[in-house]
């Protein structure tokens, strides 16, 4: 029987799955990938180095599917800001109309989005986040919990706690993110409350994820120990592979009287990590990963993934429903 949900009715998919907005990951051919095999797959706009970029990525992605797809857009705290604007007309202009978006002060792109008859999935890491969302408008909420990679927040709190706060306090749907990579982490987050489940990790390690086969048969390898968090001390928080580089960041970060970015910028740069991702050294610089690289197993198509979830999950909930017995049964 199919999974049905308030995330699958909204968004026209078949299975309550929702790939991450990954920077240099989210390409037309993974993005395409997803869809095709019924989850929802987003572009990383700022991953195309310009608006007319993302047009033509848009172009390729509906190339290569019928199916709906979204463009992510994240807004990071810069002193020479993308053209986020841009990237949000290229977007709509080229007729997509599911956007997820994350950062500080979304409220403008988010009033853009629903001005022209968007849907907007919000991306928060607390429940105050969530409300203060909620209230501009958006139609789901993404609750990522400490697990996740890349910035989890400051508040330290696992997604256990935060979809149960979720359940109880939004009135709205959410999906889950941080930390699901398997169909026992999807059923609890439906468990938990939630419409589905957003996924980063999990597809980066797949056939048709753009990165380098290394560094995906290193994620295979690895486990849930092997990541750290950077920019502690700075207040900026971000869940990275645990490799020479991140170390190194951290021993710098602990330094008596602390580090400022400057101190840390070359290592940290956009452009080594993603020369991880295309020459295959994981000890170039710093890319994200989070604790589900402990569940991950294997380099599988996006086609097969989305099918063995979509079973597992519905394995799982029979098997929960065994639990309950009828008391005259008893």
């Amino acid at each position: 029987m199919p999974i049905v949900t308030p995330l699958t009715k909204l968004l026209n998919i078949r299975v309550p799955v929702i790939q991450g907005g990954m920077q240099w990951v989210g390409v037309p051919q993974l993005v395409a990938a997803v869809s095709n095999a019924g989850g929802l797959g987003l572009i990383t706009a700022l991953t195309q180095p310009s608006p007319d970029a993302l047009r033509q990525a848009i172009r390729d992605t509906r190339s290569k599917t019928s199916k709906p797809f979204g463009v992510n857009i994240t807004l990071l705290p810069s002193i020479n800001p993308p053209d986020y604007a841009g990237y949000a007309r290229a977007a709509v202009e080229e007729g997509v109309r599911i956007f997820e978006t994350a950062g500080h002060s979304p409220g403008k792109l988010i009033q853009y989005f629903k001005s022209n008859d968007c849907i907007v999935i919000h991306k928060c890491t607390t429940i105050r986040h969530a409300k203060s969302a909620a209230k501009l408008g958006v139609d789901v909420l993404s609750i990522d919990g400490f697990e996740c990679a890349g910035h989890p927040g400051e508040e330290d709190i696992g997604g256990l706690v935060l979809l149960a706060r979720a359940a109880k306090e939004l009135n709205i749907p959410y999906v889950s993110s941080g930390g699901i990579a398997d169909a026992r982490g999807i059923a609890a987050s439906l468990a938990l409350g939630a419409a589905g489940v957003n996924m980063g990790t999990r597809f980066m390690c797949t056939v048709e994820s753009p990165i380098h086969q290394n560094i995906k048969e290193l994620i295979v390898k690895s486990s849930e120990q092997d990541t750290t968090h950077i920019f502690r001390t700075m207040h900026n928080t971000a869940r990275v592979y645990k490799n020479k580089v991140a170390k190194e960041v951290v021993a710098i970060e602990r330094r008596p009287g602390g580090a400022k970015f400057e101190d840390v910028q070359k290592l940290v740069s956009g452009q080594r990590g993603r020369l991880v991702y295309e020459n295959g050294d994981p000890d170039h610089g710093i890319f994200t990963a989070g604790l589900s690289m402990g569940l991950i197993d294997d380099i599988p198509t996006c086609e097969e993934l989305l099918r063995n979830l979509e079973t597992g999950v519905e394995e799982i909930i029979g098997q929960m429903s065994a639990i309950v017995v009828p008391k005259a049964k008893l």
